[in-house]
């Protein structure tokens, strides 16, 4: 009689082994937020060009020794419209928000603030997306929360629900504040 050979359990182990990595993945303490590099570290530079008749911002904003965030979006982004009442009701509480305009038209970044009303503390654009690569950007919007020594304290994918400024952003910014 013939013994089965030990190629019959590669697919079990294989099947087992999916099963393990998707097990790890909704175990971790927080399954929705994604991993980020940048926390922890100093912010990457800030690369943008100025938008006409915006105030303007470099890489010194975000070590005056001030908590800042730091906004990537665009004018083509549904969510960035769904989230831009929230940055308007932190910049009326004095937060400082630098808007990153990424990969978009001035024309269309101009009109969507006119129209929405300009939370920015400043603004800049990433017209060919370095900034957002070198700051390890998913997709817009996405919010970095900066540290007065300009490190980078969280990340947040997605947008700004008022949901989120209850449960992460404000107690990340008080946590940083020290309040």
């Amino acid at each position: 009689m013939a013994r089965p050979s030990l190629l019959i359990l590669v697919p079990p182990a294989m099947f087992f082994g999916v099963i393990a990595v998707f097990a790890i993945g909704l175990l971790r303490e927080h399954p929705d937020n994604l991993p980020s590099a940048r926390v922890g570290k100093l912010a990457p530079p800030v690369m943008v060009k100025p938008l006409p008749s915006k105030p303007f911002f470099g890489d010194d904003v975000l070590h005056q020794g001030r908590v800042t965030l730091v906004n990537f979006w665009a004018s083509w982004c549904a969510p960035c419209r769904a989230e831009h009442p929230s940055l308007k009701a932190l910049a009326a509480d004095s937060v400082l928000i630098y808007g990153v305009n990424y990969k978009d038209k001035t024309a269309n970044a101009l009109g969507f603030l006119a129209e929405l009303g300009d939370p920015f503390s400043a603004i800049g654009a990433d017209e060919s997306g370095k900034m957002g690569l070198n700051w390890g950007l998913y997709g817009v919007p996405e919010t970095y929360i900066i540290g007065p020594d300009g490190t980078v304290l969280k990340r947040f994918a997605g947008p700004i629900t008022q949901r989120a400024l209850d449960l992460e952003i404000r107690p990340a910014i008080a946590a940083a504040t020290g309040q």
